[in-house]
C-alpha cells in the first residue's frame, strides 16, 4: 500500500497535490484536504461513486478549476505558476462526454487544433498529428466530421486531440461509459500502448472491472477524501470500503470472498488467477 499521506521522492513526482481543497459556489465542499503523488509513468486509477469528487480532483490538475486552498505541482512546479499553454503540454485531459470537446469539420482537424493553437511549428504539428491519429487507429474516418461518428470513434477523436499536444500526463474521465465490450477493450488497449511507451495515466472511474484489468493502482475517493491508496489487487480486498465509496467490486472478486474459507484469497482480480487458485486447491487435497 502507498498511504495517500507519504510524500514520494522529489525526482519521482510528475503531480503532487498537499492539502488540497476545493468549494463549488454554495459552499459545497468537493474536496477536502487531498494529499496525493502520482509517480512519472504509472497507470493510476481514482475511483469513487457520484459525488466523490474524483472528477473535481482531474480539473483542479490541468488547470480547469482552480482550488480554493493548497497546492497542485505539476512536474516540480507550481500549477499556479503555469500558464494554460504549459499545463496542455504537461496534464492532458478528455472530457467524458466527447461532445464537449469536439467542434472541428474532421477528425484530422479536430486533432491538428491543439498543437498548432501551442504555436507548434508546422511541421512538428504534422508529426503530431500522424502520431495521435495513429495511436488511437483514426486513419479510415481521419476526413469525417467527429460528431457524425458512433461514440467510441467519438471518444478516440477526443483522446487523439490530447495526445496530438504531447502532454506527459493523460487524464481520461470515463472514458469507455456508453461503449460496448468490444469497444472498451481496443480502446484501453490503445491507451495501455500510451502508458507502455512512458506515458502517465491518471483513469478517472467507478467502474472496478476496467480498474482490475488495466489499472497498476488505486486511489479510493469518497466525500472529498482518499479512503485508500494502493496497488489494483489491494484495492479489492476490504468489500466493506468499497460498499463505503459506492463502488461494485468485480464478480469474480465477489466469488473469491465467498469461497475464503476454503483458502482463497480475497483479493483475486481476474478469473484466470481464481481458476489457477482453485486448480492449486484442488491438487493440495488430493
Amino acid at each position: 500500500m502507498i498511504p495517500s499521506t507519504q510524500a514520494l521522492p522529489a525526482q519521482d513526482r510528475i503531480i503532487s497535490v498537499r492539502d488540497l481543497k476545493y468549494i463549488y459556489e454554495g459552499g459545497v465542499e468537493a474536496l477536502k484536504g487531498l494529499n496525493l503523488d502520482i509517480r512519472s509513468g504509472e497507470f493510476v486509477a481514482i475511483v469513487g461513486g457520484n459525488g466523490s469528487g474524483k472528477t473535481t480532483f482531474a480539473k483542479t490538475l490541468n488547470g480547469l478549476l482552480r482550488p480554493t486552498s493548497g497546492l497542485v505541482t505539476i512536474g516540480g512546479r507550481p500549477a499556479a505558476s503555469m500558464t494554460v499553454a504549459e499545463l496542455a503540454k504537461t496534464v492532458g485531459y478528455a472530457f467524458q462526454n466527447p461532445d464537449h470537446q469536439l467542434f472541428s469539420s474532421s477528425v484530422e482537424n479536430e486533432v491538428r487544433f491543439g498543437p498548432r493553437n501551442l504555436g507548434y511549428p508546422e511541421a512538428e504539428v504534422a508529426k503530431k498529428v500522424e502520431a495521435a491519429i495513429d495511436a488511437m487507429d483514426l486513419g479510415p474516418i481521419r476526413g469525417h466530421p467527429p460528431l457524425s461518428l458512433r461514440l467510441s470513434d467519438r471518444r478516440r477523436t477526443s483522446i487523439a486531440s490530447v495526445i496530438a499536444m504531447d502532454p506527459k500526463v493523460l487524464i481520461l474521465d470515463e472514458p469507455t461509459t456508453g461503449l460496448d465490450l468490444a469497444e472498451t477493450e481496443a480502446l484501453m488497449e490503445s491507451v495501455c500502448k500510451l502508458n507502455r511507451e512512458g506515458r502517465t495515466v491518471v483513469l478517472i472511474t467507478h467502474d472496478m472491472r476496467l480498474v482490475a484489468e488495466y489499472a497498476h493502482r488505486v486511489v479510493v475517493m469518497a466525500a472529498g477524501r482518499v479512503l485508500l491508496d494502493t496497488d489494483a489487487s489491494g484495492a479489492f480486498s476490504d468489500l466493506a470500503l468499497l460498499g463505503q465509496s459506492n463502488l461494485e467490486p468485480p464478480q469474480v472478486t465477489l466469488l473469491a470472498h465467498r469461497l475464503s474459507d476454503r483458502g482463497v484469497p480475497k483479493d483475486i482480480i481476474s478469473p484466470e488467477e481464481l481458476a489457477l487458485r482453485l486448480f492449486m486447491l484442488r491438487g493440495d487435497r488430493r
